[in-house]
């Protein structure tokens, strides 16, 4: 039996590289040979064993590569086209679908940990850090990359882009709002040119590390503020006279950010949460104004299936975003090891990491 290499999990702290067969092929799937890739902050939760999935499994959600070998039932696409799929792969009949919610196409709970909506790729299935990766429901989920864009171009669109993005169309951001956005990870820096592309006009970024505070303004952010020259729910307020900001993204996943995305609400405000909690929250009673304050908590799941990727693919073909400075670093396929223990760490300035096979 073909085997390729694959990034798989061990146990706690230990993903590592390994031989696996090639799947085979069902007549609705689809085998992409993966040409690049990357690490999500997500990754790293399994890494940690904060997020639990099966040994054995290989890890990856963002995969841009060629058609290696389309299902029976697949139609119009062919065998060398390149192409996209989403981090989250709905099948586009389930009731999830048809009611308008595909990214929750998927058991509602495993193991008695939590929802997991459609997120399949590396976490109930096999996912793309690795030379091949099999797309299920090929046909709902296979977006071409249009001729012109490059692997970097479009990197970031299976996951992080339609993530950070998400904040501000489900947190209903407006023409002329004020957003803030927590934590100006690869996640958060998304969600800032998202705020701007949605209309934001006074966009205000929260993190402490330089680089990232310059591609915040790049992006799009009018201001920043580094949460360790103060409290940054004080510096938030000042920036606003007071008033409150109309959409608060919380990028980062803990208690500290979504404490403080929720205090600088105006009244009426959106808090709309992006993060990955490894613990329960608790919600102070005054921030939510004893449950009076008219707020608004939204939570959100990366869209996926192929005509999300279309949208975003055109949106980074019009030049109104360029996310290329979010790859920091380069590895090979070979040193995934090493590119885990670097993002991990968060060594190096690093951002995001392209993975080529």
């Amino acid at each position: 039996m073909p085997k390729m290499k694959a990034a798989i999990f061990v146990e706690k702290n230990r993903i590592v590289l390994e031989d696996k067969p090639i799947p085979d092929v069902g007549p609705l799937d689809a085998l992409i040979r993966v040409t690049t890739t990357t690490i999500c902050g997500t990754d790293v939760h399994i890494l940690k064993g904060e997020y639990p999935v099966a040994k054995g499994l290989t890890v990856g959600h963002e995969p841009v590569g060629v058609i290696e070998k389309l299902g029976s039932s697949v139609t119009g696409y062919q065998e060398g086209q390149r192409v996209i799929a989403g981090a989250i792969t709905p099948s586009g009949h389930s009731y999830a679908c048809l009611c308008g919610c595909s990214s929750q196409d998927g058991p509602n709970t495993r193991h008695g940990f939590a929802p997991i909506g459609g997120w399949k790729f590396g976490n109930t299935i096999d996912g793309c850090q690795a030379e091949y990766v099999l797309v299920p429901d090929a046909q709902a989920n296979l977006s071409p990359i249009p001729d012109g864009l490059t692997d970097d171009e479009v990197l970031m669109c299976p996951d992080i882009m339609s993530t950070g993005f998400s904040a501000s169309e489900r947190g209903r951001v407006q023409i002329g709002d004020t957003v803030v956005v927590f934590a100006l990870g690869p996640i958060g820096l998304c969600a800032v040119a998202g705020a701007k592309l949605k209309g934001a006009t006074t966009i205000i970024g929260v993190d402490t590390v330089p680089a990232r505070q310059a591609v915040a303004r790049q992006l799009g952010a009018n201001h920043i503020v580094d949460f360790k020259a103060g409290d940054p729910v004080k510096q938030i307020m000042e920036l606003t006279d007071g008033r409150g900001v109309d959409v608060a993204i919380e990028a980062l996943g803990t208690q500290s950010t979504f404490e403080s995305a929720l205090r600088v609400l105006r009244p009426g405000g959106t808090l709309s949460s992006l993060g990955v909690y490894s613990t329960d929250l608790k919600v102070p009673l005054d921030a939510l104004n004893a449950g009076l304050g008219d707020k608004t908590i939204v939570t959100t799941l990366c869209p996926g299936g192929k005509e999300r990727m279309r949208r975003l693919m055109e949106v980074v073909a019009s030049g109104r975003v360029d996310l290329k400075p979010l790859v920091t670093h380069r590895y090979k396929l070979d040193d995934i090891e090493a590119a885990y223990e670097l993002f991990a760490n968060q060594r190096d300035g690093v951002m995001k990491i392209a993975i080529t096979p």
